[in-house]
């Protein structure tokens, strides 16, 4: 069983999380046997029980506002979670509360509440369901101080993470975008022309980050020059819909890669915690800083999408504008569909490297864990690939989407730069807490538009 060690000796943990190779495993880290253990009960750990819950309720349709994203969601019940079991056991400072409680109340009943009320504030019309739960995992506490206690802290750090993140900038209403119709311009991409997505969540509150910008990539290559023609064209053979450069594995992963990459990485740290018994004190740790660093990782990688405002494959195909080395095919289609936002960078790698950087820091590189998608590679049952690292899992996730045909290599080592940068700060960290203080008014700086030419105008 891992020893609960304090959040800056994690630091020294970290691997590299290269695009181009596997990290070495952690001394201490050995090989797990191979099980979809993600379908066994959460065997009393309510932390990873209602991680699970929330990742099913985020699965299901219209299960919030599509300008919310859920990543923001799941850092809000994990910090609430991990403030709820600090309070009682005082292993570290608390994020968002300075809340106290007895030493011997309940941390089952207090992770419960606090991730019941979190999510009751978030998803009102799951009330009913999350209820039951609540009432289930309470009737499995001793009834008496203990259990009280522990509830009434957990209701504390619920109520004090959404009174902190009321003003995160979150409900703003994104600013609508207009292409200049340049080479190298974002714009909506066929088949459904969608309006880009989420052009406001570079400007909301960072969890750890003290702004979405403060790791932003580099400039992306220009499209008249030589790299972004060898990438181009990369991606033109191997991610075409009708590709014969694509093996039938990548084409398999490719799909099975096709869903919001935070899922997966929610889906893979459950696993794991469940496989490595990690307790109910872990696994408050693990979720916590795991969850804020995708939640950080997110909205860095729309901070850089819409200041690059960078185009999509499919259109720079299409077109074959501003560099005679790409030849143009007006036909050209994606064996994936591309996501409504710029191409630059790779959000698959950003969110992946992110998230394999922090588990490999609380578990070492080397796990065996599963991946299920019931529709990859068009079989008619579901699709089970088995994973042995972190490291090579999150290579993966970002290259399937160049043999998806949404991404270019340069997107891709460009995410795995930024998800990397953003676990190492949030390891680095000697405790959780909110980076970016509150203005005198309690509110986030006001939303920023977006000209044409990509620039952001600040409004007063």
């Amino acid at each position: 069983m891992i020893q609960r060690r304090p959040l800056l000796a994690l630091a020294g943990a970290v691997l590299a999380l290269g695009a181009q190779h596997a990290g070495a495993p952690a001394a201490h880290a050995a090989p797990l046997a191979t099980a979809n253990v993600v379908a066994q009960p959460a065997r009393g750990n309510v932390v990873i029980e209602w991680n699970r819950t929330l990742l099913d309720i985020v699965r299901s349709p219209q299960a919030e506002p599509t300008t919310i994203h859920p990543t923001r969601n799941f850092a809000i019940m994990s910090a609430a979670v991990y403030d709820a079991v600090n309070a009682i056991s005082r292993a570290h400072p608390l994020y968002g509360s300075d809340l106290t409680a007895p030493l011997d109340a309940s941390r089952p009943a207090a992770a419960a509440e606090a991730a019941h009320d979190t999510l009751a504030a978030l998803y009102p019309a799951h009330k009913a369901g999350l209820d039951r739960q609540l009432s289930d995992d309470l009737a499995g506490i001793p009834d008496g101080r203990s259990e009280q206690e522990g509830i009434k802290v957990g209701a504390q750090a619920a109520h004090a993470i959404m009174t902190l993140r009321a003003h995160d900038g979150a409900g703003a209403t994104p600013p609508p975008y207009a292409t200049t119709g340049k080479p190298g311009d974002y714009r909506s991409t066929p088949p459904a022309f969608k309006a880009p997505e989420f052009t406001h969540w570079g400007d909301v509150t960072p969890f750890l980050l003290r702004t979405g910008h403060q790791f932003r990539p580099a400039v992306p290559l220009p499209s008249d020059s030589s790299a972004y023609a060898a990438a181009m064209n990369e991606v033109k053979s191997i991610g075409a819909a009708r590709s014969t450069t694509r093996t039938a594995e990548q084409t398999t992963l490719a799909k099975l890669w096709g869903g919001p990459a935070q899922n997966y990485w929610y889906d893979i740290a459950q696993q794991v915690a469940l496989a490595r018994h990690s307790d109910i004190d872990q696994s408050a740790d693990l979720f916590a800083l795991l969850n804020l660093t995708i939640a950080d990782a997110t909205i860095g990688i729309y901070d850089a999408k819409y200041t690059y405002r960078f185009w999509r494959p499919i259109t720079a195909i299409r077109l074959a504008a501003g560099n005679p080395q790409v030849k143009q095919d007006p036909k050209w289609t994606p064996l994936v569909t591309t996501p409504p936002d710029p191409s630059y960078p790779g959000m698959h790698s950003d969110i992946s490297t992110a998230a394999a950087t922090v588990l490999a820091a609380f578990y070492g590189d080397r796990n065996t864990f599963t991946l299920t998608s019931p529709a990859a590679g068009g079989n008619p049952g579901p699709y089970t690939k088995p994973y042995t690292s972190f490291s090579a899992t999150a290579t993966e996730a970002g290259l399937s989407r160049v043999w998806g045909g949404v991404h270019t290599r340069l997107d891709h080592e460009s995410g795995n730069e930024l998800g990397a940068a953003i676990a190492r700060y949030a390891l680095g960290q000697s405790k959780l807490a909110p980076a970016v203080p509150s203005s005198p008014t309690g509110k986030t700086p006001a939303g920023r538009g977006l000209e044409p030419n990509g620039n952001k105008i600040e409004k007063s």
